[in-house]
């Protein structure tokens, strides 16, 4: 028996691995079928995995303004690296593995024994979510991962890269086709591949390898995998603008109740000129002037003094606070549009790029597989002699 061996690119939606909300392609009444390996909070493993490297990056900085206080913001707001990544790993389709059949039960006890070592196997990727879904047509294996590297020279000693990471691991890029991630990707496909030989399956590779994709097929998944690292752009926007709109509420709350001490100060304001205790008492008639001066009217004098002070501190604090408050709650607004901004830009990135995968699948199902074979291989012949030529007037210019 063979069966194919497929590796995706994920959304990197937690959330619906999870099952905290159900997409239509899935079935509820399957979901108890779902294995749960890991469900870890990203933040807490980032402070697991980094925390110390912070502490150490800014015990040496002179300035401020570089130090770093959240490792997890930094990465997820940054364009270097993404927080995460997730891989989808398939054995079979829906029709030869469908997860109603015994062979989706099998395919799923493979799935299982090949994660049992996954982490083990890879030291610098921190898996945070694992799940086997059997609730969908085929049965899939979701994995989300931090990628580290460690003993670095600049910036922290240990932090976030996927380079790197797979570098550390023995993968190290060459080609644009034979980059680490590719690598990687193929090595854990032998990994599975050896898992179901063990359960009687062979791996089924239909001769089409990493190193043998057309340029058009190439481009067609590079599309897929932007689309998708786009979406996950997308929904971490979407968190960041919930967070800065949660934040802004907060701030009006704080404004209201500052708004309510006005009023409050006000109402005590009417007390000292309606209660007896601060009014000044009419003269005893036997007292005489610079007795009534000295008992009782420098005292209240005082003590109004005292109270003066005090309310017109406490107007001035308020006034501050409000200022202030008034001014952070315009920056978070204003940070807040921004955001939805560049989340429509994002979704209308994403719908553009959809389309050209769209159409990358157009001309093959137009042109047929083997015109467009052709095609790729006379443009990819071309290239080939174009850098060769390249090449020799290189040569022929040392030469001289």
């Amino acid at each position: 028996m063979k069966r194919t061996i497929s590796v995706m690119v994920g959304k990197g939606s937690v959330n619906h691995n999870s099952r905290k909300f159900h997409a239509k392609n899935t079935d509820p009444e399957r979901a108890d079928l779902n294995r749960e390996y890991c469900s870890e909070d990203i933040r807490k493993v980032y402070r697991e995995l980094f925390d110390d490297a912070v502490k150490r990056y800014n015990e040496k900085q002179t300035r401020n303004d570089r130090m770093i206080t959240d490792y997890y913001k930094k990465i997820r707001t940054g364009k270097q690296e993404k927080p995460f990544h997730e891989i989808i790993l398939q054995i079979g389709n829906r029709d030869d593995m469908n997860a109603k059949t015994f062979g989706g039960t099998r395919a799923a006890n493979i799935l299982d024994e090949y994660m049992q070592s996954f982490q083990e196997r890879n030291p610098n990727i921190r898996v945070f979510s694992a799940y086997l879904h059997m609730d969908e047509a085929t049965p899939h294996l979701h994995i989300d991962f931090v990628p580290f590297t460690t003993g670095s020279k600049r910036g922290l000693d240990t932090r976030v890269s996927l380079k790197q990471a797979l570098a550390a691991q023995g993968f190290h890029g060459g080609s644009r086709q034979e980059t680490e991630w590719n690598q990687w990707v193929f090595s854990e496909k032998e990994q599975l591949a050896a898992v179901m030989e063990r359960h009687g399956i062979e791996w089924e590779q239909k001769g089409i390898q990493r190193e043998h994709l057309s340029v058009l097929e190439y481009k067609k998944e590079q599309r897929s995998q932007e689309v998708a690292q786009l979406k996950n752009t997308v929904e971490d926007l979407k968190v960041v603008a919930q967070e800065k709109s949660e934040k802004a509420d907060k701030i009006q709350d704080r404004l209201e109740r500052l708004k309510s001490r006005e009023s409050l100060i006000g109402q005590n304001m009417y007390k000292y000129d309606n209660d007896s205790e601060w009014q000044l008492p009419e003269p005893p008639k036997l007292s005489t002037a610079k007795s009534y001066m000295t008992k009782t009217v420098e005292p209240f004098v005082k003590k109004l003094k005292r109270v003066i002070k005090s309310v017109v501190a406490q107007c001035l604090d308020l006034m501050k606070t409000v200022r202030d408050l008034e001014n952070r709650l315009h920056r978070e607004q204003a940070a807040n549009d921004r955001l939805h901004d560049r989340i429509d830009t994002m979704k209308h990135e994403n719908k553009q790029l959809t389309e050209t995968v769209k159409d990358y699948r157009r001309v093959r199902k137009v042109l047929g597989d083997d015109k467009v074979d052709g095609i790729v291989a006379e443009a990819k012949a071309a290239e080939q002699q174009a850098q060769i030529s390249k090449r020799n007037t290189r040569s022929k210019g040392w030469e001289r």
